[in-house]
């Protein structure tokens, strides 16, 4: 009997010890670990916001365009010769009609000389069988060839007059010339570019817009235009005339604006920021362009929303200052002005959004938004 009542108490007393060591295990110690996370959790990260506001918003198409000359070309000569002058300097502004160089005539010369000789004689020809003529002592038929002659030789002498002229290059029109590439002395075939003649007040530039946007362009729309080289200057102009015609592999229209140009300051060839001026003045509802999250699958922002902190025992006292989460919300961007941009759906006026550090955050995150916060940007640097 005593046997049996100390077997019964040990086991007794072997399960109240594996119950008790269970209920630390699987009980008391989860909830401690809780305790101890929830008491030591890290603050809630801090994020740069910026209110949405309205904004009178001006439509604006953007294009990336190019500058050419309203009137440029490559001067050359139609002659094959020898350069024997040169008139000009380069980067000259010439007026039109200014001799640019010439090119050696030397045998044309010769060739007239005998050519005004043969003319001269077919000239006394002509005049005596005129008088034999009258006299009726020479046939009609020799006056004739006689004054085909005469003519044949005046033909000649014009002809070679013609080419001498055309061995003295002068500008076409009024401009400014570029670098020459040959030098006085040196051989040039026919058609080979001398120099650079460019006419560059006004110019135009040349620039694609697609083709739903067609219905809001017309001649003489204005246009802002900036180049990176002279970045705080803005050109002002108007669109010159419009393609007839689509691209069909890109789909977009060439529209030329028309740029006056007096200090000569913008240059065939230079890179164009172009944007067309598309409408009347709007209200718009206006974001930095920092708060714009693009992706594939559609633009969105993270708008912050005030909420209660939770009641629930230590977490609610270690969360006791957060009062602001983020929920991702979908929107439609419309045009872009520098650092801004329209929002056309999706957030109204006067709500908080995050302007930075997206990529940490996550729908219904807490944070703590800060005002003043803002990414510093960065001098502006030439391009090499």
């Amino acid at each position: 009997m005593k046997r049996a009542l100390l077997f019964l108490f040990v086991l007794i007393l072997l399960v109240s010890v594996t119950g008790g060591l269970g209920y630390f295990q699987f009980v008391v110690k989860p909830q401690m670990i809780k305790t101890i996370i929830a008491s030591s959790a890290p603050p809630p990260p801090a994020v740069a916001v910026a209110k949405a506001v309205v904004d009178t918003w001006t439509p604006r198409l953007p294009a990336v365009g190019t500058f050419r000359a309203v009137q440029g070309i490559d001067v050359s000569s139609q002659l094959a010769g020898t350069i024997t002058a040169i008139h000009v300097q380069n980067g000259q502004d010439v007026a039109k009609g200014a001799a640019l160089f010439d090119i050696d005539t030397s045998v044309e010369e010769a060739d007239l000389k005998n050519n005004l000789a043969t003319l001269k004689n077919n000239e006394i020809s002509l005049d005596r069988q005129r008088r034999l003529t009258d006299s009726g002592n020479a046939a009609k038929a020799n006056l004739d060839a006689a004054q085909m002659a005469r003519d044949t030789a005046e033909a000649t002498v014009e002809k070679m007059r013609a080419t001498i002229a055309q061995k003295t290059v002068v500008a076409p029109f009024a401009g400014r010339l570029g670098l020459r590439r040959y030098d006085l002395g040196q051989y040039l075939s026919p058609g080979t570019a001398f120099i650079t003649l460019q006419q560059l007040d006004p110019i135009y530039v040349d620039f694609p817009i697609p083709e739903q946007s067609i219905a809001r362009l017309k001649p003489g729309e204005p246009l802002e235009v900036t180049v990176d080289g002279y970045p705080n200057k803005t050109f002002r102009g108007k669109i010159e005339t419009i393609d007839a015609r689509v691209a069909q592999d890109t789909r977009n229209v060439t529209v030329r604006g028309l740029f006056a140009n007096p200090d000569r300051v913008l240059l065939p060839g230079m890179f164009a920021n172009v944007a067309v001026i598309a409408g009347e003045s709007v209200e718009r509802v206006v974001l930095p362009r920092t708060a714009i999250t693009y992706s594939l699958y559609g633009d969105s922002v993270f708008v912050v929303v005030p909420v209660a902190p939770p009641a629930d025992g230590a977490q609610a006292a270690a969360q006791s200052d957060i009062s602001y989460k983020i929920e991702r919300r979908a929107v439609r961007t419309g045009d872009v002005l520098e650092d801004r941009v329209a929002i056309l759906e999706g957030v109204k006026a006067g709500e908080t959004v995050v302007t930075e550090g997206q990529l940490k955050l996550q729908a219904e995150a807490r944070v703590r938004p800060d005002f003043d916060a803002k990414l510093t940007p960065r001098a502006v640097r030439p391009k090499e």
